[in-house]
């Protein structure tokens, strides 16, 4: 038997052991701490106490409000981007701007667009010279407004980046571009114009494969935290920081109201979840389907009128991305501000003692980094030991495990984990930390690398098997080094997970344990701007660093010819 029937022998039977040892190292903790989840569930005098309180109601119908407001915004606007950029040169200069987008935290943009839009922010010192004649800043409530305007904002503005990233994993596999691509072109040889022909043939077939990245949307509008505290409604507050609220009382019957609060979020998201599915049948998106302009054009004329639409500005774009530079320059100005009087539009002092504040704390420093440097690495690790080694029937049922801490509310997933790390020992210490930072990056780096590992072409493996090469080589000297921007890419995005986390490093840390998100939500609540700056500006400078360095290490590598 050759060294090639050999490798096709031996190898099913060890994928499926290190499959097994994978789905064993992630699966127990899932189902140990979603165990421990189910158990708040049955406590009757908790659930008697939560249909008692009086913020109840409001509380939960500003939260059906804002989050499916911002779902639903977020998918539309994700829709439209797509629809006037791909196939296109403006499609792959969009993709390039992703990568920063997605690196700046909640946390952190929260801050910096509160920063913009408060009673003493930019935009009214900018326009109180010559418009409104303010002297000092008026007693609007427009960073924790009780609309919840605010938080459908930033929250918006933060989703559409995360779903046009879930649509580039699908349509940057060189496979089903071409083939789209293809698709519509055929459908503009027929006389429909660019945007009935996107919607007619792409988006129909798109639109399936963006239901769960959809989902976790939704499921995070409704139940963030950490936003919310920074710039949602106060009075009342969204259930999620209600419940959050109520799980760091020290009153044990408190926290058992707060887990049943988790409980009654998870139903809200189940419910909200079901119309999802049913949303492409809906009247408004097959009307939008159907409606072509075929006939009324040549194909030629509807080729060229298609090309001139891909080619203009994206207004939404351009203003989304100039907001989020607004965003960053508040967070770096305000990080050095000293005295700004209102209505100076700039600083009448500049000074570094917050930046110095920041280098002091070394031991957040040193915690934030240790944590999402070891987080991304095993989330890493992980997924590619998983895609490579686990059968095509155990990947279809780990993914809707995996994607559990996507879809359960943060406040009752953090239950779990809390109830986890008890029961290991792990409580208050970094590997307690690292498992729930791990267990929440596990699923990004697994989204984000799938499309290309899947999509890789399986004749290399079949001509080194030929040629004689074992395993280990071909995945060393050929598999991995055409994957290296794909790795690199999961790498920075579980790094980000990681540094973004909020509910479980305050709750299974204990509060022995800071990072700069901690430390940035907790200071957005007081008066010290600039350190609050300052740690907000770090927050998304740790993420943006390792991002740009995984675009340097999948940069393809030119070698210069010996000279002969």
């Amino acid at each position: 038997m050759g060294r090639a029937s050999l490798w096709r022998a031996r190898t099913p039977r060890l994928e499926r052991g290190v499959a097994a040892v994978l789905l064993a190292a992630l699966g127990v903790p899932l189902l140990w701490a979603t165990a421990s989840v189910i158990r708040t569930a049955l406590d009757g005098a908790a659930w008697q106490l939560l249909l008692a309180e009086p913020q109840l109601i409001k509380s939960l119908a500003l939260t059906l409000w804002t989050g499916l407001a911002a779902s639903a915004l977020s998918l539309g606007a994700t829709a439209w981007l797509l629809s006037r950029s791909f196939p296109g040169p403006r499609w792959t200069r969009l993709v390039r701007w992703l990568g920063p987008l997605l690196a700046v935290p909640h946390v952190s943009f929260a801050i910096g667009f509160a920063f913009l839009i408060s009673p003493s922010g930019w935009l009214l010192r900018a326009l109180s010279p010559w418009a409104t004649g303010f002297d000092e800043p008026p007693p609007w409530p427009t960073t924790q407004d009780p609309w919840g305007l605010g938080l459908i904002a930033v929250l918006v503005f933060k989703e559409v980046p995360f779903l046009l990233w879930a649509a580039a994993t699908q349509l940057q596999r060189s496979d089903v571009a071409l083939r789209w691509t293809r698709e519509l072109q055929v459908a503009h040889t027929l006389g429909y114009s660019g945007q009935a022909a996107w919607w007619r043939v792409l988006w129909p077939q798109l639109w399936p494969r963006l239901r769960w990245p959809l989902l976790a949307v939704l499921a995070y509008s409704l139940t963030v935290v950490d936003m919310a505290l920074v710039i949602g409604p106060a009075s009342p507050p969204t259930l999620a920081v209600l419940a959050w609220q109520w799980l760091l009382d020290a009153d044990a019957a408190v926290n058992a109201q707060g887990a049943v609060a988790g409980w009654l979020l998870a139903l809200v998201v189940g419910m909200m979840a079901l119309p999802l599915w049913q949303l492409p049948r809906a009247a408004f998106w097959h009307g939008r389907q159907t409606r072509g302009t075929r006939g009324r054009q040549g194909p030629g004329e509807a080729a060229v009128a298609a090309a001139r639409v891909w080619q203009l500005p994206h207004p939404l774009f351009a203003a989304t991305a100039a907001l989020w530079l607004a965003v960053l320059l508040a967070l770096a100005v305000g990080s050095v501000s000293g005295v700004w009087a209102f209505p100076a539009l700039w600083p009448q002092s500049l000074s570094l003692q917050a930046w110095a504040s920041v280098a002091g704390s070394t031991h957040t420093l040193t915690t934030s980094f240790t944590l999402a440097l070891a987080s991304a690495a095993t989330a890493l690790l992980w997924s590619v030991a998983w895609l490579e080694c686990a059968p095509p029937r155990w990947d279809a049922v780990l993914r809707r495990a995996v994607y559990l801490p996507l879809l359960l509310p943060s406040v009752l997933w953090v239950v779990g984990l809390h109830g986890l790390t008890l029961a290991w020992g792990l409580d208050a210490h970094w590997s307690g930390l690292w498992l729930a930072h791990n267990l929440a990056s596990v699923p990004y780096a697994l989204i984000a690398l799938s499309p290309a590992y899947i999509g890789f072409d399986a004749r290399y493996a079949q001509i080194a098997a030929t040629l004689g090469r074992r395993r280990l080589a071909f995945l060393l000297g050929v598999k991995w080094p055409l994957l290296r921007a794909a790795l690199a890419s999961a790498f920075a995005v579980g790094f980000a997970v990681s540094v973004a986390q909020y509910l479980p490093t305050v709750f299974v840390g204990a509060g022995r344990y800071t990072t700069v998100t901690t430390e940035a939500v907790t200071l957005a609540s007081g008066a010290q701007r600039s350190l609050t700056a300052a740690y907000a500006w770090l927050q998304w400078l740790l993420p943006v660093a390792v991002f740009a360095l995984a675009a340097w290490v999948g940069l393809p590598r030119r070698f210069a010819r010996s000279a002969t």
